[in-house]
């Protein structure tokens, strides 16, 4: 930047690093969605079309950034948790912040025409957010759980109320009277017994969320050992991975490293000298990059079967 006299502004810049060696939310809430669902007719209590597209746009932004393990969604609210040692933006909370949530409304509003492409927009939809930190892992769970336990709680009652709206024939007023001060166990007699609804069949998105996980992918490998010619989708290296990760290919010899993809001869080509030193760091540098995918599920993630499956999404 240009050392003008006009630079001193800078000094009013205040810097806002987040705690190192910690784990980072990212929560993002939708901005007056009551009137934006109602202007734009989303069905009740669920529209599976609005929260289609909010995975979609989730998980775009997982694919963009690469230091997000998990995020759970539920209504128009999206949590992002960013893994321990992540660097992203030199851990600037505004940085961090903004980017993300920018970046997640513009791919809902790209998104918007695939889930309604006959309900064009009336109007900008917004999100804001904000960034927790914690510092334990079971601080991480907890946070996870009681937003699953909100979403429990949320669609029951909405399922209830809007039963009484649609199928009982009460005004909103009289159906908020109606439940007030019930537990779980008289909603759950409520739809049944007046509406014919078992709760417990009713979909798992709606009940449990959407939980969107980096998952690792692991390595492929042959099952004869053969047939290992270099895939068009494959670099060199990553064939060459293939083949040393393969169990039953120890002791058979590999063709020379030098010989490019779709070489018709070797007369032409020599192994390259053995460097002891490159190898060590090749290898190296293959153990500390996995391969991963970004998967949607509805599942639950309270208990401890999700979390002892995925030891990654809290590991530094």
């Amino acid at each position: 930047m240009a050392g003008t006299k006009f630079a001193y502004v800078r000094n009013f810049e205040l810097p806002d690093p987040l705690l190192p060696d910690t784990y980072l939310v990212c929560r993002l809430d939708g901005h007056s969605f009551h009137r934006f669902s109602d202007e734009h007719g989303f069905a009740k209590p669920n529209d599976e079309r609005a929260l289609q597209l909010m995975d979609h746009a989730a998980k775009s932004a997982m694919i963009e950034f690469k230091d997000i393990m998990l995020a759970f969604g539920e209504s128009d609210e999206f949590s992002f948790l960013f893994r321990k040692s992540t660097n992203l933006y030199n851990r600037r909370h505004s940085k961090i912040l903004t980017t993300l949530t920018s970046y997640f409304t513009s791919c809902y509003v790209l998104y918007w025409s695939q889930y309604f492409p006959d309900t064009p927009l009336r109007y900008p939809p917004s999100f804001d957010g904000r960034i927790i930190v914690y510092p334990t892992e079971r601080a991480i769970r907890d946070y996870f759980s009681w937003r699953q336990a909100d979403t429990h709680i949320n669609n029951l009652y909405n399922t209830t109320f809007w039963a009484l709206i649609q199928k009982g024939g009460q005004t909103t007023t009289e159906a908020h009277a109606t439940l007030r001060g019930t537990v779980s166990a008289t909603k759950h007699e409520m739809l049944f017994s007046r509406f014919g609804i078992n709760y417990n069949e009713i979909s798992q998105r709606f009940k449990k969320g959407s939980v969107i996980v980096r998952e690792i992918v692991a390595p492929e490998s042959s099952d004869k050992g053969e047939n290992l010619e270099p895939s068009m989708h494959l670099t060199r290296s990553e064939v060459n991975k293939t083949r040393e990760e393969s169990p039953e290919r120890s002791g058979v010899p590999d063709p020379p490293t030098s010989i490019p993809p779709h070489s018709p001869s070797t007369d032409q080509c020599e192994t390259p000298p053995f460097d002891p030193l490159r190898q060590k760091r090749f290898k190296s540098k293959k153990k500390n990059k996995l391969e991963t995918t970004v998967e949607v599920l509805h599942c639950d993630i309270i208990g401890d079967e999700f979390w002892l499956a995925r030891p990654h999404l809290l590991e530094n």
